[in-house]
């Protein structure tokens, strides 16, 4: 069985929403589960659109390759539905192949978790 590593994605300022995708794909090179939970501002890197707005210069990808680089590398993307109207989004404003879950998705996703980042 191989370790899984879950990453919570809080805020979408450029120094908090690009390590994660650094830190998981970087757990999937080491045979890791990655599962990264999107909530809050965090919402918008996942939102259509949104990655390409957040730049952070000298990063060695953007983060829409880094996201691009996740979903090849088959890490699970999750949205909090329960942020979702707290920060006026609708579902289909997200990108493509991200999921969607509450507080018990997150707290059951922890559980199993042998490392949790939080960003």
């Amino acid at each position: 069985m191989a370790d899984k590593m879950l990453i919570f994605c809080g805020s979408d300022e450029p120094q908090k929403a690009l390590p994660p995708f650094m830190l998981g794909v970087g757990g999937v090179t080491l045979d890791m589960e990655v599962t990264m939970f999107f909530t809050m501002s965090g919402l918008n890197i996942v939102r259509k659109g949104g990655a390409e707005k957040i730049v952070l210069p000298g990063a060695p990808n953007t983060l829409s390759e880094f996201i691009e680089i996740a979903q090849a590398s088959d890490v699970r993307m999750i949205a909090c539905s329960a942020a979702l109207p707290i920060v006026g989004m609708q579902e289909d404003e997200l990108i493509e192949g991200v999921e969607f879950g509450g507080v018990a998705t997150f707290v059951m996703e922890a559980q199993e978790a042998d490392v949790v980042l939080t960003f």
